[in-house]
């Protein structure tokens, strides 16, 4: 196929041909957001990513005259498969030139593994669990990139679905200009809220305050997200490998979390957009890079929406509201002028409505792919 070979990477070249592929495909392209390369090393390490316990993963470069062209990985998630009953593959980080042949031949090469592995369907962009970048981008190049969410080319999507892929799910990311004042149910909601005195809203200042609070808040996480597509439960060790990939550039002040006797009823994590820092650094946080993104942390006015939930007897009770006014205030203080939702899936009724309920509208969307590997 037109000199094309795809190899599985076996060797230290052919992982950093996989891991530094993209910025070639993309050079040049100015607001192109490259990858934090510390996190990619470890994420792509069978040693040293806890993932790679539960899940088979195959990583595949295609070259054509020694030279790479793209790339794709292909997951088998045994956890989140035994969870829901599925036989599902997946394929991930994948990345080529506007060359639809090079596109073809890598999906193909997973689909035949994913197939020998007894796998019924492959779905993706996905990775081990939804918080790696999913989906393909389908709409609202115009806008900025974001961290932790897919920066494909819009020739991806062309070829994607010509080969056969359909929609499995789409996720949307909401744009908020920062609201002069809240809607009137809000203030009903923490009137009513706060007259209980039944819950308790705890605010921080310094990093180590959140170390006392982050492993049970992602004990929460593993809790409320069963219920979302693509979620794979922490570990106790992930947790703690989460927590400390996230604490060095997590703003305190925009983090809450809602006690109720004595225990954790829900939390919500902000974080001021760090895009502009990586794309200065250009994903390299060594040796100065760091300083980049916490620069540009403090001079940002997008604040990110990153991870919330409620315990699931707390719900409905406007802690989830009451969270998101406090993160609001703390915005307001620093100057913020935009919310970023990050991702929210599409039937995920509830959330969209309380960020149109402020103004926000959809600016990108992204799409998880399936198709049937039955011949």
């Amino acid at each position: 196929m037109d000199g094309i070979t795809v190899r599985e990477v076996s060797s230290r070249k052919e992982l950093h041909d996989f891991i530094f592929l993209p910025e070639k495909v993309h050079r040049g392209e100015a607001e192109w957001l490259p990858p934090i390369y510390m996190d990619d090393k470890l994420l792509f390490n069978k040693k040293k990513n806890k993932s790679y316990l539960y899940a088979e993963a195959k990583l595949m470069v295609a070259y054509r005259k020694g030279k790479p062209q793209g790339r794709i990985m292909g997951i088998i998630n045994n956890r989140y498969n035994a969870i829901h009953n599925e036989n599902h593959g997946r394929f991930c980080f994948m990345e080529c030139y506007n060359e639809p042949e090079v596109f073809h031949a890598l999906l193909t090469a997973v689909e035949d593994w994913a197939r020998e592995k007894g796998m019924t369907h492959l779905v993706g962009p996905l990775g081990f669990s939804d918080k790696d970048p999913q989906g393909f981008q389908i709409e609202g190049f115009e806008y900025p990139m974001f961290i932790t969410a897919a920066n494909n080319s819009p020739y991806m999507v062309t070829f994607i679905e010509s080969e056969g892929y359909e929609k499995k799910i789409d996720l949307v990311n909401y744009l908020v200009n920062m609201p002069e004042e809240l809607p009137e149910i809000y203030r009903r909601v923490i009137e009513r809220v706060e007259k209980t005195n039944e819950y308790k809203i705890v605010e921080f200042t310094t990093k180590q305050e959140l170390r006392k609070v982050i492993v049970p808040a992602l004990e929460l996480m593993n809790e409320t997200f069963s219920e979302i597509y693509g979620f794979v439960p922490l570990t106790d060790r992930e947790k703690v490998e989460f927590a400390n990939r996230y604490i060095p550039i997590l703003d305190p002040k925009f983090i809450k979390v809602v006690m109720s006797d004595g225990q954790m009823a829900g939390f919500a994590v902000g974080m001021p957009d760090v895009s502009p820092g990586i794309r200065a650094c250009r994903g390299r946080l060594l040796p100065f890079g760091l300083l980049k993104v916490l620069r540009e942390s403090k001079r940002t006015k997008k604040l990110m929406m990153m991870l919330g939930g409620v315990k699931k007897e707390y719900r409905g009770r406007g802690l989830d509201v009451l969270m998101g006014v406090k993160i609001l205030e703390s915005a307001i203080k620093s100057r913020m002028e935009l919310i970023d939702s990050h991702l929210v899936l599409e039937d995920n009724h509830k959330m969209r409505a309380e960020y149109e309920r402020v103004g926000g509208k959809v600016v990108k969307k992204f799409r998880i792919y399936q198709k049937s590997l039955k011949t």
